[in-house]
């Protein structure tokens, strides 16, 4: 059993959390002796695919008429689509038409939590979907005091800064704007977020608030997994503000980094995050700047020892070897005799999709760094 690791248009997702997640699965198949290949030429008999781009959509096509298997990664939602790009709520329905189309073509459909399960379910694909974490490389993400301090010296920080990180795609989804206004009643703190996006794909609301002045608002751009390790290892807090996620890779990377973690109350971290166990939450943006305070200088500080040691577990249970046993279950079982799955026509049909609407959606760009 040889399995293809396939994203197509690599370099629009490279950098992103999909991007990391590629590289998660290549780690996590060598750690459990699964074959695999990077090479759509090779000889392989199933395909695990990543992205939604049209390359991708015709190689499920291709690799089901040839018999062989799909599994595809359910990495994107029409509800984490909203709110990021120019014109995304417009085309958010059009999107969910073609992420179904996309995904129905899997012989099965990998969604990163229960949550992102659940809505993908809510697509009616009619195709098995099942929960496996994008996982966290526990070998690479590890505290290192001196690369914390290397990180504050390049970024004019003192040892007394109380220094606030959050990393992502500056977008609305994204809660840059939250982060911004935090910025700006906190002035004690200094807000680092790493993450950059060709600014014309944002909306103008968004561009002004990249463009606010304040002494302690920092946006130094993307930045290498190297350097956003000694990051982590700098800074006091990591401050998730994301409205809506499948899951978050960085928000995986910051437990494993023992970094004192604040994430928005949102469904997604209802079953596996507790506020006051591993992570701290809030919802608002005066709930964000009183965690942040309790966190730094008040009572939650005292507790944190034992929450970084509960976030750490909660991200040694979604370890790359875990996701690989996981995902070579998944394989074994594709690998066992099928139903013959339904025709594209019928699922086509079913869907909405037609030839315009898809050309619509391919016009739509994409660009992804950090997040």
């Amino acid at each position: 059993m040889k399995v293809l690791l396939y994203s197509g248009s690599q370099h629009l997702i490279e950098r992103s959390g999909v991007g990391r997640a590629i590289y998660h699965q290549k780690e996590a198949l060598s750690q459990n002796q699964v074959e695999y290949t990077m090479d759509v030429k090779d000889n392989w008999d199933i395909v695990h695919i990543n992205t939604i781009f049209p390359a991708s959509f015709l190689l499920s096509r291709r690799a089901r008429r040839q018999g062989k298997k799909v599994v595809y990664h359910g990495h994107s939602t029409e509800e984490d689509f909203r709110n990021s790009f120019v014109g995304s709520n417009l085309v958010a329905p059009l999107f969910r038409k073609w992420l179904t189309l996309c995904y129905s073509q899997g012989d099965v459909i990998v969604a990163p939590t229960p949550y992102a399960k659940k809505l993908i379910d809510n697509y009616h694909t009619g195709r098995p979907v099942v929960s496996i974490s994008n996982g966290i490389d526990l070998s690479f993400y590890q505290r290192d005091e001196a690369a914390g301090r290397a990180f504050r010296e390049k970024y004019g920080f003192t040892a007394e800064d109380k220094v606030v990180l959050s990393v992502g795609l500056p977008i609305d989804r994204k809660g840059i704007l939250d982060f911004v206004e935090l910025a700006r009643q906190l002035p004690a703190y200094q807000f680092v977020w790493f993450g950059d996006l060709n600014l014309p794909m944002l909306p103008p609301h968004i561009r002004e608030a990249l463009k606010t002045e304040l002494p302690n608002l920092h946006f130094p751009g993307y930045i290498r997994k190297e350097e956003l390790r000694d990051a982590y290892s700098g800074s006091d807090v990591f401050l998730f503000l994301t409205k809506e996620e499948t899951e978050g890779i960085v928000l995986l990377e910051a437990l494993a980094m023992k970094c004192p973690v604040l994430v928005r109350d949102i469904p997604i971290y209802e079953d596996w995050l507790t506020d006051g166990r591993q992570v701290s939450k809030a919802s608002t943006v005066e709930g964000f700047a009183g965690k942040l305070t309790s966190i730094l200088e008040g009572e939650l500080r005292e507790r944190l020892p034992q929450m970084l040691e509960a976030g750490y577990e909660t991200a040694r249970e979604r370890s790359i070897s875990s996701v690989g046993w996981q995902l070579a279950r998944e394989y074994r079982h594709l690998m066992e005799p099928v139903a013959v799955p339904m025709e594209l026509g019928k699922k086509k049909q079913a869907h909405g999709l037609g030839r315009k609407e898809v050309l619509a959606f391919l016009k739509v760009p994409m660009n992804f760094k950090n997040g």
